[in-house]
């Protein structure tokens, strides 16, 4: 027996490891589907898990497939074909030089830089003006409060092109045609807002701001306290949805600005594709420049712009 022992040492180790561990209990994972006879009517069955995975993919490539069309177009070189069926995602020729070209035609960062201006200035207006509106209508009671919001409910039954020709002849008398703040100010504040934050604020628990108030909070401790804690969420969604609105608007820039040196991305690129379509790569090229903030933005507010669409309870 001893002579075995010394034949096969580490193997009689490896079994008087295995004897003195305690072996792990293996988990026990719960599959995603309903298997037959399974009352989990909660689950899909295979078939339908199946379709849901294969509906989810078929969304996907037509969401996302064009944008990754135009990233991958816009690294391609004269030797890529960019109408070949179906179409190469990778370049052979890859290049950089459509981002350096599309600079010499327009020029574009400054086209971003105005863009850039408008949509903040947009966003921080659009906060503002429908927290403390939002506010006013959702938990505050005053006459002709009814008549404020068939007001703001009519703005929102006619399309904006109707009142196009009203509001250029408003910003051209204070003498803003043709300038940055004649974008900027009829999109500082919109209805639609102003009514989101104020269904958020009806939310809030009346009780809660009038004990607040015979404790003696003022009206900005009331919002700044009670009531921007149970909103913010809310009010991401404004912001994300004012910044997009205002960074992709095209109709009215182009018909305010008349000086090129003031256009925004959208109508410098609207230039750049009635007089460069023969090369779509450096039209591209310039999409995805404009892509770029609204990518960042939503990088850095999604968790706040998901909180503010599931929010409807209120926080303690």
């Amino acid at each position: 027996m001893s002579s075995t022992l010394e034949e096969h040492p580490p193997q009689t180790a490896e079994v008087a490891r295995r004897l003195t561990t305690p072996s792990k209990p293996k988990k026990y994972r719960e599959p995603a589907y309903r298997r037959k006879g399974s009352s989990d009517f909660l689950k899909p069955t295979l078939g339908g898990l199946i379709f849901r995975y294969v509906l989810l993919a078929l969304v996907t490539v037509i969401v996302v497939g064009p944008l990754i069309f135009q990233l991958s177009t816009s690294f391609k070189g004269p030797l890529d074909d960019i109408y070949t069926f179906p179409p190469t995602l990778i370049p052979t020729d890859f290049t950089v030089q459509n981002y350096i070209r599309v600079t010499d035609f327009i020029p574009v960062y400054l086209y971003a830089w105005h863009s850039l201006m408008v949509a903040v200035g947009t966003v921080v207006t659009n906060a503002a003006f429908a927290t403390f509106g939002g506010y006013a209508l959702g938990c505050m009671e005053f006459r002709g409060k009814a008549i404020v919001w068939g007001i703001l409910l009519s703005t929102m039954l006619l399309p904006g092109e109707v009142t196009i020709t009203s509001q250029f002849l408003t910003i051209k008398a204070f003498g803003l045609a043709d300038s940055l703040w004649g974008v900027f100010l009829p999109g500082a504040v919109g209805a639609m807002n102003v009514m989101l934050v104020a269904t958020a604020c009806r939310a809030i628990p009346k009780d809660m701001l009038d004990a607040a108030t015979i404790d003696g909070a003022t009206t900005w401790q009331r919002i700044r306290h009670m009531v921007w804690p149970n909103i913010k969420g809310m009010v991401s969604v404004v912001a994300i949805f004012s910044f997009i609105g205002a960074w992709d608007d095209f109709l009215w820039p182009l018909i305010v600005l008349s000086d090129p040196m003031k256009y925004t991305l959208t109508v410098g690129m609207a230039y750049l594709n009635g007089n460069f379509a023969a090369d779509p790569r450096l039209i591209a090229a310039g999409t995805m420049i404009a892509l770029i903030p609204i990518v960042v933005m939503f990088s850095f507010m999604q968790r706040f712009f998901f909180q503010g669409v599931q929010e409807g309870a209120v926080k303690g």
